[in-house]
């Protein structure tokens, strides 16, 4: 059953962890895309997604993991044993926060819309941009305005970095 005060001492929780890793990363030019604080089982789970322009690559996360889990074990933000995850947001991330629709931003990304935009209930575009009240995109007939209210679901569309052979 869910537990509102459990919920806000978790969400509180996750929010001091990232002031408390954000200098690890700043350190190593990496940005948090996402953090997740979650029980699994009989123990908690703190799951960090990080990027930096050109990707992430194992270095990185073995620097994060050694150097973010000594800070936090400094901090005594976590009582007890927990497990710690570094990875990279994925291709094909689904976005749900603003930091993500942010860190987004110049990406490819699928839309499903609880009503039409520009004439469409699903939309895949580049986004463009982030305001409060709605998402900036550019398709091939140009720039629309996506209201945030209209976003049913968005997903970063996986690209290729490289062009591809015929063979």
């Amino acid at each position: 059953m869910w537990n509102p005060s459990k919920s806000m001492e978790d969400t509180e929780r996750l929010s001091r962890i990232e002031d408390v890793i954000r200098p690890v990363l700043t350190s190593h030019g990496l940005d948090l895309v996402d953090a997740e604080w979650r029980r699994e089982g009989h123990r908690f789970a703190l799951r960090l997604f990080i990027d930096k322009v050109g990707g992430v690559g194992i270095a990185d996360y073995q620097r994060v993991s050694a150097e973010a889990g000594d800070v936090l074990d400094a901090s005594g933000l976590i009582p007890g044993s927990y497990d710690l995850q570094v990875s990279s947001p994925g291709l094909d991330r689904q976005l749900r926060k603003d930091r993500e629709f942010r860190w987004a931003v110049g990406k490819q990304v699928h839309f499903w819309l609880r009503e039409p935009v520009d004439g469409r209930i699903e939309l895949s575009a580049r986004l463009a941009g982030v305001g409060p009240d709605s998402l900036t995109v550019e398709t091939a007939s140009g720039s629309v305005a996506v209201p945030r209210e209209a976003v049913q679901k968005a997903r970063l569309e996986a690209e290729l970095p490289w062009p591809r052979q015929a063979s």
